[in-house]
Order: C-alpha cells, then structure tokens, then sequence
C-alpha cells in the first residue's frame, strides 16, 4: 500500500507550529459578554486583518523569488495564524449555548455567571466571576466554570465552607457573597 494511504501517528508537525487543539467539553457555555467579545474578535480577523495580510502576500508575490521575500514568508504564516483563529472562533460560536447570568432566577446558591467573594483559610478574600472556557481570565477574576474552585462553589450557598483541591493540598474557603449583576 502507498505510504500517502496510511496514517502517521508520530504527532510530527512539520511546521513547527503547534496545533490548537479543542477539547470538547459537555457544554460550551458563554456569558453574553463573551459571546459578542469572540464575534467581535472573528470579524476583526475577518474584514480586517485578512484582507491587509493578502494584499501584502500577493504584492510580495509579484516581486519575483520567493524563497528570500520576508513579506511572502511571513504574510503566508500570518495568513495559517488567522485561518487557524478563524476556524476555532467558528467552531466555538457554534457550539456555544449563551446563558445570561442576569437571568438567573436562584440567586441564593452558585451557578454559572455568579460574582462571588469568598475567604481563604489565611484570611485573604478573593471575588471570582465564573464564565466560559474562552473568557476566563484571572487577572481579571474570570474563572473558567470548569475551574477547581469554581466546581468547588457551584452550588454552594453563603456561608458554606467548601474544599478545594489544589497542587499544595486541600484548602477550604467560605463563600461570604453571590451575585448575578457583574457578569
């Protein structure tokens, strides 16, 4: 059989650029915020820096030899970059399932969306937003929902100790807030 028939699984990239890879979770849930924030960045890549990215390739195109043309080479790239964006971003909206935490309406115990301020056993509080996969950002307290304290605290009420899971051992905090506004 020719080898262009069979199936290489030596994970080889020639390239060199690593692949995105999307792991498909149960639900692709998204805030509302985060779902225009991701149509906002594919239509970006799409009207904008696309079209100013071909324009350069085809002008460096027209120069003659390839091989040393520093605008083909790194437009060409630029150009998978973008492609390889506009695809995951694609996919995403697709399977995305919007939930608008404002909309909430048990607002006592911890769901998707939640504000919530909590204290740590050294006394330090901390106020994390669970959001989706894609819009967390912990500079930003935005924690993916899937997170090791946000599957702490889903669920829990004010005032209820739970334990969470980290690389230094369990550690236990109190959810002392929640909220369904700063989503």
């Amino acid at each position: 059989m020719s080898k262009a028939f069979t199936k290489d699984s030596d994970g080889d990239d020639d390239d060199g650029v690593e692949a995105e890879v999307v792991v498909p979770a149960s639900q692709n849930y998204m805030t509302p915020g985060g779902f225009a924030a991701m149509q906002a960045e594919l239509r970006q890549l799409l009207r904008v820096e696309r079209p100013k990215i071909v324009e350069v390739v085809s002008w460096a195109a027209g120069n003659g030899d390839r091989s040393e043309n520093g605008d083909y080479i790194y437009g060409k790239k630029r150009l998978r970059e973008i492609d390889r964006r506009v695809h995951y971003l694609t996919k995403k909206l697709e399977t995305a399932k919007v939930v608008d935490p404002a909309q909430q309406k048990n607002r006592a115990q911890v769901f998707f969306g939640a504000t919530v301020c909590y204290v740590r056993q050294d006394d330090t509080e901390c106020t994390v937003t669970l959001v989706g996969v894609d819009e967390a950002d912990f500079a930003k307290g935005k924690i993916s929902w899937q997170s090791p304290i946000a599957k702490a605290l889903l669920k829990g009420r004010v005032g209820d100790a739970v334990d969470v899971r980290t690389p230094g051992g369990v550690d236990t905090i109190e959810i002392l807030s929640i909220c369904y506004d700063d989503a």
